[in-house]
């Protein structure tokens, strides 16, 4: 029974692709924020984890380079209302954010 567990099994876990690892420099300040992304990545095509350290503001992300790129990574996050790099944040994404999540000028 194990043995053809393994058997089918095996056929899916050669489809995924090769993770890959990237740190990306965000505008996060808080912990709203650290959800906000997060989250937003979870439900990303080929991401698989990601952890938000709010004391460098950079996130780690893991993700299968056959489905995503670390530019496709970065636009993710812009689009969420943060810089992920060079990358700017979508205005209209950032004016969503609630003001404990906004760059204090």
């Amino acid at each position: 029974m194990k043995k053809a567990l393994i058997l089918l099994l095996l056929p899916l876990l050669a489809l995924a692709g090769p993770k890959e690892t990237v740190k990306i420099k965000t505008s996060a300040i808080c912990e709203m924020c650290k959800e906000r992304i997060e989250k937003n990545l979870a439900l990303t095509k080929g991401v698989a984890k990601s952890d938000l350290n709010l004391d460098d503001k950079v996130i780690t992300v893991e993700y299968d380079a056959a489905k995503i790129d670390a530019a496709g990574i970065r636009k993710a996050i812009s689009e969420t209302g943060y810089d992920a790099d060079e990358v700017k944040a979508i205005a209209k994404s950032y004016a969503k954010l609630p003001n404990c999540c906004k760059k204090k000028d």
